[in-house]
């Protein structure tokens, strides 16, 4: 083998280990099972119920704030069927609406579609935590892209939900979102 062969097999073998390790290790590694047991209990119905203000961020490829927003939800349950409104401002003046339509099974399995959802979305809720995993069309405006969306929401004992959301292309994270959620009547 040429030296050129063995480094750029020694690149793959490196990007390769990256790669697995943070497949094992890191956020995607997470499974709601992991949360099994603990407090307080997250129930879509009761913690993403009535209306709901959100602050957060998007962090673009680079790890840099790419853009900050606040939101307003409403959120109404019939059973387990639910719909949430969301209404976001973000620090460009842009706003956006989305509309989503959310099932919740008896095994605590979540169904979720919105219109820039491609397909059904799906997850779990366990403990004090959700899982939601669906692919998402962003707006022309920003350039739409399809990417990979991996979701997670995490209960506070105060009733707080913290939200963490990564954004792949091909695998590859190019955005994360951090963002709080919390009912307007606990405030």
């Amino acid at each position: 083998m040429t030296p050129v062969t063995c480094f750029l097999l020694g690149v793959i073998a490196a990007l390769a280990g990256v790669l697995l390790f943070n497949r094992i290790t890191g956020f995607s590694a997470q499974k709601t099972s992991d949360y099994a047991g603990q407090d307080p209990a997250f129930d879509l119905r009761t913690h993403l119920s009535g209306a709901i203000k959100c602050e957060g961020v998007i962090y673009g490829p680079t790890g840099r704030v790419a853009s900050r927003f606040v939101g307003d939800f409403e959120a109404n349950w019939q059973g387990n069927r639910g719909v949430m409104t969301e209404y976001f401002l973000y620090d460009s003046g842009t706003t956006q609406t989305r509309q989503w339509q959310l099932q919740l099974g008896n095994d605590g399995r979540i169904r979720a579609e919105a219109d820039d959802v491609i397909g059904t979305g799906s997850g779990q809720q366990e403990g004090p935590s959700v899982n939601l995993n669906y692919t998402i069309r962003l707006p022309r405006e920003a350039g739409g892209h399809v990417l990979n969306v991996t979701d997670w929401m995490y209960l506070a004992p105060n009733g707080v939900i913290v939200n963490r959301s990564q954004f792949r292309k091909f695998g590859i994270k190019v955005a994360e979102l951090v963002a709080t959620m919390r009912r307007v009547d606990t405030v």
